[in-house]
């Protein structure tokens, strides 16, 4: 039998009060949002947001891309390989064309995407329909192109990123304008691409050598952490990638700054459709704790990519 309770009601015909003119509010009309109209730019689109939670973050994300971009500093794009399935590369490669990417580093299943994309204009299998018979990542020219390349590129003491890229460029495939490693090997863009063995299709053909592979993306390794030591006063932003990108990111930030590169003042940016445990802790709040500022913007990649680029673009073209 539960004890019962003691206690009264409390009566609150004693409570103090004050009024409202002289209390301190965190939202007032002055934040709020305004209405477009039919022909407005992109900047002035952006005017209309509320200046309130991501209203607010959206355009302090886009400042800060601008005058990283516009000071000559390092932009880096860290992503996951679903920006390439929901057909982003376009936006990516105009960016870097545009000179506002400075690098861009990638999981193993975005080389993948990009080279199946660029190949045969198509990718990503059905799971479930070609598991059950255990035809799940086994197509076969995806594979011997990739490890046919890492095996190339080796001799140069390239990374994976460069290895693929230039396989790729001189490929000729008749949807390479939409690659993001052919894109990043004609612009001169560092590419790496950060591989976890076990984790993309292609390590289970017999063409994989898991030595060759190993090598190729730890020289990516090293080459990320050389560009994120040149972080101070640029931005990393973090696309769609939950596991890989988030952990690759702090090891590269705290080995730059072990060997005494000041990398403290910068921004991170998360943007992903959730907010992960990883890409919170590890790009948004561990890195900027000492200085600088990270943000979150949560939405679907199709629309917000889109979004954050035009605004970019716009903003550097305005700029006198």
């Amino acid at each position: 039998m539960s004890k019962r309770s003691n206690w009264d009601p409390l009566n609150f015909g004693a409570l103090r009060t004050h009024s409202i003119h002289g209390t301190t509010k965190t939202v007032g009309v002055a934040d709020f949002a305004t209405l477009p109209h039919p022909g407005s730019s992109v900047r002035e689109f952006l005017r209309t947001f509320p200046d309130i939670l991501a209203g607010k973050v959206f355009r302090e994300v886009v400042d800060a891309v601008v005058a990283a971009a516009l000071d000559g500093k390092t932009v880096i794009v860290g992503m996951g390989a679903h920006l390439i399935k929901v057909g982003l590369s376009p936006v990516i490669i105009h960016l870097m064309e545009q000179g506002v990417i400075s690098a861009v580093a990638m999981n193993g299943a975005g080389v993948i995407h990009d080279l199946e994309i660029a190949m045969a204009g198509k990718t990503s299998e059905a799971v479930e329909e070609h598991l059950g018979e255990g035809h799940f990542g086994a197509t076969r020219e995806t594979a011997e192109f990739i490890n046919t390349a890492l095996v190339d590129g080796k001799p140069h003491g390239w990374g994976m990123g460069a290895c693929m890229g230039w396989a790729m460029a001189g490929a000729g495939f008749p949807h390479q304008r939409v690659s993001i490693c052919a894109a990043a090997h004609r612009l001169n863009v560092p590419l790496t691409v950060h591989v976890a063995i076990g984790t993309d299709v292609v390590h289970i053909h017999p063409s994989t050598d898991g030595a060759v592979l190993g090598e190729a993306t730890y020289r990516d390794f090293r080459l990320f952490a050389s560009i994120v030591s040149s972080l101070e006063d640029g931005v990393y932003i973090n696309l769609g990638s939950a596991v890989i990108m988030p952990e690759v990111f702090l090891k590269a930030l705290s080995a730059a700054r072990n060997l005494g590169y000041t990398v403290n003042h910068f921004v991170t940016v998360n943007m992903d459709f959730i907010q992960h445990y990883r890409p919170v802790q590890n790009v948004v709040r561990r890195p900027t704790a000492r200085a600088g500022k990270g943000y979150t913007l949560t939405g679907h990649h199709e629309l917000m990519v889109p979004l954050l680029a035009a605004a970019i673009l716009e903003g550097l073209a305005s700029r006198p």
